[in-house]
């Protein structure tokens, strides 16, 4: 009798027939601070494909934010030229895909990144960016698949709707059934790791008056520690030694004044150094500060501290082998093709995050992977990181992939950021507090707000849903935007 694992739900044919693109313009309640960037307004765009499988009609939805100085990091490249080329990789995926056909969706989601790439590569498109085009893509017909099946994200892979296949991309997993190397249920919570950007007031007597928001929302550190109960946290650095020190001294007095001791900590290198000799020197020199010798016994590993364009250099390797008792460093900016995480490895990385606009086809793979190593022995790391992701679709769908690959400690900043669901129409607001009332709740202005009890975030709603979200957005009350430019 076989097993139901290798049972296989996959269609005979599915085809993209249409797609839009909506648009809405937000503010952040509050400046927010990464690298070379602060964002204080961004546009967010929604995805629809239509889809037929077998003969059959589904519709999925994708969302992301526009995010300036991420996908390029030109730090003189205007934000108006970056969100037109973000736009570009967008339109483009789409429209390269309609009318595409293959056997299974993960087939044609491997048609479309194919035909992505060498687009981008004609172009000299990073392909960091050029994927983003084809996440949004991707994630909409997952959803318009799972929808089909009615089953949830974890679902659909487990029982091969999807047709996914991890050693396709990652050949040292052939005759590993992937199934294996992924938990076989979601996880019904997460731990909310919060971000302290850059420019974040860390106590409520250093924020003036003029700039006190009065939302019933949390502002500094502290009071976001007492507000949602936190416990973990991500530290973006500036790689300034002597201005990071003085920050990181505070942030560590407020975070062990605030949670007794109980709490884990990562730090964003945020691409600040040249070399991983460069990076040790300033690491060893912030563990030289007696004031943090403690605090960093709660770390959990450095993510992207080297500069993009070298960070995967193979001559970083001796570099590596050279620092002895390093702590566990990932990649991340840097994770931008199917082959990053094997090259990650082989240099001397432990891991790397997963961000659904870097796709999430890829990201499972990664995780099967990153298994693969872990039940081999070796200490290895999948992250769940994310910019400023909020609802009413992306942070869902981001929630639903962390639940399925089982990461239990994900950045969740966008309720931070933004207030809440405050700027999208009532409709919008009224649908998410449906479909999922114990994921949000109404602030004291009676919007949406994510809720956080103790630190985490209850996933039940989202594992019970098709790809998490669970109702059909209204895109009529959003301005739709051409598929060409």
């Amino acid at each position: 009798m076989r097993s139901p694992l290798c049972l296989t739900l996959t269609p005979m044919s599915v085809k993209i027939k249409t797609a839009s693109i909506h648009r809405i313009e937000l503010k952040t309640r509050m400046p927010f601070k990464y690298g070379i960037a602060t964002m204080t307004e961004v546009p967010m765009i929604f995805v629809r494909v239509a889809v037929e499988i077998n003969g059959n009609e589904s519709s999925g939805t994708a969302s992301d934010l526009l995010p300036p100085k991420w996908f390029t990091k030109s730090p003189n490249e205007p934000i108006e030229n970056e969100v037109s080329e973000m736009l570009g990789v967008i339109r483009n995926a789409i429209q390269l895909s309609i009318n595409y056909e293959a056997e299974n969706l993960f087939s044609l989601w491997r048609l479309i990144y194919d035909s992505q790439t060498k687009w981008a590569k004609e172009r000299s498109i990073p392909a960091l960016l050029a994927h983003f085009g084809t996440s949004l893509v991707e994630r909409a017909i997952i959803e318009a698949t799972c929808k089909h099946y009615n089953q949830s994200l974890s679902e659909a892979i487990l029982k091969g709707s999807l047709g996914f296949s991890a050693s396709s991309i990652h050949s040292e997993l052939i005759g590993i059934p992937f199934a294996t190397l992924l938990p076989p249920q979601p996880l019904s919570k997460i731990t909310a790791r919060h971000t302290i950007g850059l420019g974040d007031a860390l106590f409520e007597k250093d924020i003036p008056d003029e700039e006190c928001i009065d939302d019933t929302l949390p502002q500094s550190l502290e009071q976001c520690i007492r507000y949602y109960k936190l416990k973990q946290f991500k530290i973006k650095i500036s790689g300034d030694l002597e201005w990071d020190l003085k920050r990181l001294i505070e942030i560590a007095t407020v975070i062990k004044n605030n949670t007794e001791g109980n709490f884990k900590l990562s730090l964003d290198g945020n691409e600040q150094f040249d070399s991983i000799v460069a990076f040790q020197n300033y690491w060893t020199k912030l563990n030289n500060e007696n004031r943090l010798t403690r605090f960093f016994d709660h770390l959990l590993f450095i993510e992207q501290p080297l500069h993009r364009d070298i960070a995967l250099d193979s001559s970083l390797r001796d570099e590596f082998d050279l620092w002895s008792n390093n702590p566990p460093i990932i990649i991340d900016e840097s994770d931008s093709t199917l082959k990053s995480l094997s090259e990650a490895l082989l240099i001397g990385y432990s891991g790397t995050s997963h961000k659904n606009c870097k796709g999430i086809f890829k990201g499972i793979a990664n995780a099967c992977l990153l298994e693969n190593c872990r039940q081999s022995g070796q200490k290895v790391i999948m992250s769940g990181e994310d910019l400023c992701n909020v609802g009413p679709i992306a942070v869902i769908q981001d929630l639903a992939v962390m639940a399925m690959l089982g990461i239990e400690s994900v950045e969740r900043n966008g309720h931070h950021y933004m207030a809440g669901l405050s700027q999208f129409p009532s409709k919008t607001q009224t649908q998410i507090l449906t479909a999922h009332p114990k994921l949000y709740s109404k602030s004291d202005h009676g919007w949406p707000t994510l809720e956080i009890l103790n630190g985490q975030i209850d996933l039940s709603s989202i594992n019970n849903q098709p790809f998490g979200t669970g109702f059909e957005l209204d895109l009529s009350v959003y301005e739709e935007i051409p598929i060409s430019e």
